[in-house]
């Protein structure tokens, strides 16, 4: 998130092949063979470069969550997402450039409908954790991608990995939700269904626009679409220098830094490696809790958030091997 954007998210990247398009032509990278394959030994060397963009993009984004959290007290969750979204927009068009001319009313209809499912993710989620601790917000979030992959892949072994999800679930909320605060979970919840919604708009846009200029394009309609909200409730606290100054710092760490390392990884990464290493976020958000906002997670908290982490690895790797055999 998680919490954010990503371009490519969770169990369910492999699950669309419109997603994991985005990484084909380069599996020879990753040591997997093909006339491009490097000298045995030297694959593995070469493939720990992409997986360590891909890691550090995590920590950007989660340790960028838990900066945004130190921030609500100053403007709010709204006022939060509006600062993050509109400066995360302001580089990606000065970046991208994106052209204005030449698409059609279905490119545009796409767009703007990424760009929806995006301000709708991060207002809920930036909601659940102002709410809950951060590590069981993107636990809860990151349902929405996992049950994409199960609806998407239709078999029954990936039913099980959900199973086991759902069992991390229940022990995080010890029985009942209100232990964790109702709204804020169902926040989590929302913000995953909005994260699977994403997934499918991020995919289809990346196929009518050129580089990363749909997904600046979409940031772009989201934050003025959340921008009345934060106007509402933060009104000039927006403006104050310091906040400013940690907004930035949100924007960079959340959006524009994991946003380019990603793009770099997935360069030389299959898409399917790359949908594991996103499995990590709720270790990564719930480390990022404890070491910046003192959210100590309990044994039990540990589990379940290690058997969603497991379950959405799980349903990864499941549907690789569906492919590898299909192949």
């Amino acid at each position: 998130m998680e919490d954010e954007p990503r371009t490519v998210t969770a169990a369910a990247a492999v699950s669309l092949p419109e997603a994991a398009g985005t990484a084909e032509g380069v599996e020879g990278v990753s040591g997997t063979g093909g006339a491009g394959a490097a000298a045995p030994g030297a694959a593995p060397k070469r493939a720990l470069g992409p997986v360590a963009l891909v890691i550090a993009g995590g920590l950007s984004v989660q340790f960028g969550a838990a900066v945004a959290v130190m921030l609500m007290p100053r403007a709010g969750a709204l006022g939060v997402v509006t600062l993050r979204l509109g400066l995360a927009a302001i580089v990606m068009l000065l970046v991208c450039r994106p052209a204005l001319r030449g698409h059609s009313r279905a490119d545009w209809g796409t767009v703007v409908a990424f760009g929806v499912a995006l301000a709708a993710m991060n207002g809920f989620f930036y909601q659940a954790v102002d709410r809950i601790p951060l590590g069981a917000a993107v636990t809860l979030e990151v349902l929405g991608p996992l049950a994409l992959s199960v609806i998407v892949s239709r078999r029954l072994v990936n039913v099980l990995w959900a199973g086991l999800a759902l069992g991390g679930v229940v022990l995080l909320s010890g029985g009942g939700f209100d232990r964790l605060d109702p709204v804020g979970a169902a926040f989590a919840l929302a913000a995953g269904a909005m994260w699977a919604t994403y997934i499918v708009f991020s995919a289809r846009t990346g196929r009518r626009f050129p580089q990363a200029d749909g997904l600046a394009l979409a940031m772009a309609v989201g934050a003025l679409l959340v921008l009345p909200l934060g106007i509402v409730e933060s009104g000039s606290k927006l403006l104050v220098p310091s906040t400013l100054g940690l907004a930035v710092v949100v924007a960079l760490m959340s959006s524009v830094l994991p946003y380019t390392l990603e793009l770099l990884a997935l360069r030389r990464l299959p898409s399917s490696t790359f949908a594991v290493l996103m499995s990590l976020e709720p270790a990564i958000a719930a480390t990022a809790g404890f070491l910046l906002l003192n959210q100590a997670l309990s044994a039990t908290d540990a589990l379940a958030i290690a058997l969603v982490v497991v379950a959405s690895m799980g349903a990864v790797r499941t549907q690789i091997g569906r492919r590898a055999r299909t192949k």
